[in-house]
């Protein structure tokens, strides 16, 4: 397992995460686990050398990752987990009261990093204000070590939130959504963030679009019709597949994964699953050398224009 420091906090994370929410929850979203099949996902990962897991009040996978904990080194694993901010915006005594049950479903007195979850462009002077002076007094407390942000890509295409985020100083890790098919964070959040030294964690690394070759063909032709791929650049009937076999991708989720990891200011990428098979296939991936430089700058090429699609 490969690990990097994340950024200022100084914590020494796995490059890959344990996602508890995303499509698949851990397994839960779908009642494909009961809670001890997916507390025993996350033991595996531990197992193999993963020390990172983010989860969020909002995905109902806090008490498993405590269940995962119990009979651990606590200071062994780092765990990041989230308070929504909801559309209207949460109040002071929200955010204790959040933090206070995140800490007791975990089964922890503290949280390694605590991030507001989702914050829309137009909340986050509120969060700012009023928010961020109770994170600090949390982490004075020494409830929570650092703090965190996280945008709500589908709606936030353009990560507008957090380039508003990049310019206070206070967010030691962010959150971004980043893939292959929607790289705009490379300029306006991961170039920045490298001069902040903020600690990154990307999101939406495969999703629905990098792992079903159907809805990869369908965000395509989205794409194509928008004007921001050139249909020459792209063989639909065999998407990707120049990127795939040899020294490229063993297959699509293995080439997002490898695509994102390598990339600049990436510290740990987020890789959900409730199935021990493909949870190992995720960890193969992340131990795999970088793609070829032809493979990434063609891909860098072929979506240089597009900023409208998330791969969800």
């Amino acid at each position: 397992m490969d690990y990097r420091i994340l950024g200022r906090t100084g914590l020494k994370a796995s490059v890959i995460g344990l996602g508890g929410g995303g499509p698949s929850r851990l397994g839960q979203r779908d009642n494909v686990n009961t809670e001890a099949e997916s507390a025993d996902i996350l033991r595996r990962g531990f197992d193999a050398g993963i020390n990172f897991i983010d989860t969020a009040e909002a995905y109902g996978t806090e008490g498993i990752v405590g269940q995962a904990l119990k009979g651990r080194d606590r200071t062994s694993i780092i765990i990041s987990t989230k308070k929504s901010t909801g559309k209207n915006p949460i109040s002071a005594d929200d955010l204790r009261h959040g933090l206070e049950q995140s800490l007791s479903r975990l089964g922890t007195d503290y949280i390694d990093i605590y991030h507001l979850h989702g914050v829309a462009p137009e909340n986050y002077a509120h969060c700012r204000e009023v928010l961020v002076p109770v994170l600090l007094d949390l982490k004075q407390q020494g409830k929570i070590r650092f703090l965190g942000i996280t945008e709500p890509w589908n709606s936030d295409v353009q990560h507008i939130m957090l380039q508003d985020a990049l310019k206070d100083d206070v967010w030691d890790v962010m959150m971004v959504g980043f893939n292959l098919l929607n790289q705009t964070a490379r300029e306006t959040v991961l170039q920045p963030a490298m001069k902040q030294n903020i600690g990154i964690l990307i999101m939406f690394a495969v999703r629905l679009a990098l792992s079903k070759p159907d809805r990869l063909r369908e965000t395509l032709q989205q794409l194509i019709e928008q004007g921001q791929v050139d249909p020459a650049d792209i063989d639909l009937d065999n998407p990707l597949a120049f990127a795939l076999g040899g020294a490229g991708g063993v297959d699509l989720p293995d080439l997002a994964y490898r695509f994102c990891n390598y990339e600049p200011g990436v510290h740990v990428t987020l890789s959900g699953t409730g199935n021990p098979a493909h949870l190992q296939a995720n960890i193969d991936s992340f131990s795999r050398p970088p793609l070829p430089d032809a493979i990434v700058q063609w891909l860098k090429h072929i979506f240089r224009n597009s900023d409208s699609v998330t791969g969800q």
